[in-house]
C-alpha cells in the first residue's frame, strides 16, 4: 500500500476500507477471511512494479542456465523448445494459459463442498502464503527466464526491459489476437523465473486433491485412480512452462518444493484427524465391496484356549468337555502344576526314565506324575487319553 503508485492517495485507502466492510458482514466474511493470504499476494504482485529501481537487487542472467547444465547435464528447456508445432503450441497453451487460472477456484469449490470442515481455510492459507513467499523470492532474487537468453543472450538485464509472451505469441498468431502479448509486456514482475509459481500452483492443487479426494473408480474391467489424473495435469503443466520458454527445469523443482512445504506446514491436526477417520471408512467400504471376510474376534469365553488370571495354566476346553468327569478332574490337577517347556511330553518321559537325560534329576514332581499315571492305568485309562487331557 505504501509503494503503490496507482491508485494514488487517498483513493488507495478505499482498498482496506472495503476489505473491512466485507469482513463485518457474516456472509461475505466466510469467503474473504480465508482469502486474506491470497489477496495479500495479489496486492504485493501488483505493487512490486512501483518499487524504486535503486532499491532493487541485481538481475541474474546466467545463474539458472548454468545451474541447470551442472545439475541435469543439459539445458532441458532449450532442448524442449527445439521441436515446435502448432499442435504442441495449443497443447501447451491449454494448461498454462487457460486451466492454470481456473483450477484454483474449482479446487477450492470442491474442497468447500466435499472436504471436512475447515479444509478450505487450510487450502487458502497454503495457496496464498505459497504465492506470497514465491513473489518475495522473485523480488529479492530476480532471474531472467529462458526467453531472455534466446532474445538477448547473456547480456546484462535492467528493470526498464519489458516482458515477453515467448511461446504464447504463437497462440496470439493462431487465434488472431494480442491478449498474451499485451499481458506479458506489461507484467509487474518481468524477471520472476525462480521459483515457478505455475509449477507451485499445479503441485499444490495436486497435493490437496490427492489428499482429500483419492477417488478410485471402475470403468468396465479397468480400475482407475483419480490421483493419476491430478498428477498428469501437474506434469503436463511442467512441460508446457519449459516448452513455452518461460521457465527452466530448476524453476519447476523450486516451485514444487515450495508447494510441498506449504501443504505440510499449514495442514492442521483437525483436518488430519478427520481425514484419518474418513480413510478408515473408505477402507471398510472397499472390503465390503470386494467381499472380503471380516476378521473374527474371539472373547475369552469363545477362545479355543482359556487362560487363568495368573497366565500360568491352560486347558483345552473342547477336549476336556468330552472326557469323563473323573478323568477331567485328574487332568485339571495335572494342569495346575507348574509346566516345564513342552519340548518332550512329561508323561511319556516317565517311560524312558530319568537316567536317560544327563541334565535331568529325579524330583518329587516326577514321582507325583508316576503315581498319577499308575492311577489312570488302574482306572482303565490309557496314556494317550491322559496326554490328550494334558495338552
Amino acid at each position: 500500500m505504501i509503494v503503490m503508485g496507482m491508485p494514488s492517495f487517498p483513493y488507495k485507502l478505499i482498498i482496506p476500507l472495503l476489505y473491512m466492510l466485507v469482513l463485518s458482514l457474516p456472509i461475505t466474511s466466510q469467503l474473504f477471511l480465508p482469502a486474506a493470504p491470497i489477496l495479500l499476494w495479489l496486492l504485493l504482485f501488483y505493487s512490486c512494479r512501483f518499487i524504486d529501481v535503486s532499491a532493487r537487487p541485481h538481475i541474474w542472467v546466467s545463474v539458472l542456465p548454468t545451474l541447470e547444465t551442472i545439475w541435469y547435464g543439459a539445458n532441458i528447456s532449450d532442448i524442449l523448445t527445439r521441436f515446435g508445432h502448432p499442435f504442441l503450441d495449443v497443447l501447451a497453451w491449454i494448461p498454462y494459459g487457460v486451466v492454470h487460472f481456473m483450477a484454483p477456484f474449482i479446487v477450492a469449490a470442491f474442497i468447500f463442498v466435499y472436504a471436512p470442515e475447515g479444509s478450505v481455510k487450510v487450502f487458502a492459507n497454503s495457496f496464498g502464503f505459497m504465492n506470497l513467499m514465491g513473489v518475495i523470492v522473485q523480488i529479492a532474487f530476480p532471474c531472467a527466464p529462458p526467453w531472455y537468453e534466446l532474445r538477448e543472450g547473456l547480456s546484462p538485464a535492467n528493470y526498464g526491459m519489458r516482458g515477453s509472451p515467448a511461446g504464447l505469441a504463437r497462440i496470439d498468431a493462431i487465434f488472431g489476437g494480442f491478449g498474451y502479448t499485451i499481458a506479458f509486456s506489461s507484467a509487474p514482475v518481468v524477471f520472476g523465473a525462480f521459483p515457478s509459481l505455475h509449477a507451485a500452483t499445479a503441485t499444490c492443487e495436486a497435493l490437496f486433491l490427492s489428499y482429500f479426494f483419492p477417488v478410485k473408480f471402475h470403468l468396465g474391467p479397468w480400475r482407475f485412480d483419480a490421483r493419476i489424473l491430478y498428477w498428469s495435469y501437474c506434469f503436463w503443466l511442467y512441460w508446457s512452462t519449459m516448452y513455452l520458454m518461460h521457465h527452466y527445469l530448476i524453476d519447476l523443482v523450486a516451485g514444487g518444493c515450495l508447494a510441498t512445504f506449504s501443504f505440510y506446514f499449514f495442514r492442521t491436526e483437525e483436518v488430519r484427524d478427520a481425514m484419518e477417520r474418513r480413510e478408515a471408512l473408505m477402507e471398510q467400504a472397499e472390503r465390503e465391496e470386494s467381499g472380503e471376510p471380516e476378521e473374527e474376534v474371539f472373547s475369552l469365553e469363545e477362545a479355543p484356549f482359556r487362560h487363568s488370571s495368573n497366565n500360568a495354566t491352560s486347558t483345552h476346553a473342547a477336549s476336556s468337555a468330552n472326557q469323563p468327569a473323573q478323568a477331567r478332574s485328574h487332568g485339571n490337577a495335572i494342569s495346575e502344576m507348574p509346566q516345564e517347556p513342552l519340548e518332550r511330553d512329561p508323561i511319556f518321559t516317565l517311560e524312558e526314565g530319568d537316567a536317560e537325560s544327563p541334565n535331568h534329576e529325579p524330583s518329587q514332581k516326577n514321582g507325583n506324575l508316576s503315581s498319577m499315571s499308575s492311577t489312570f492305568q488302574g482306572q482303565g485309562l490309557t496314556r494317550p487319553a491322559v496326554a490328550s487331557s494334558y495338552r
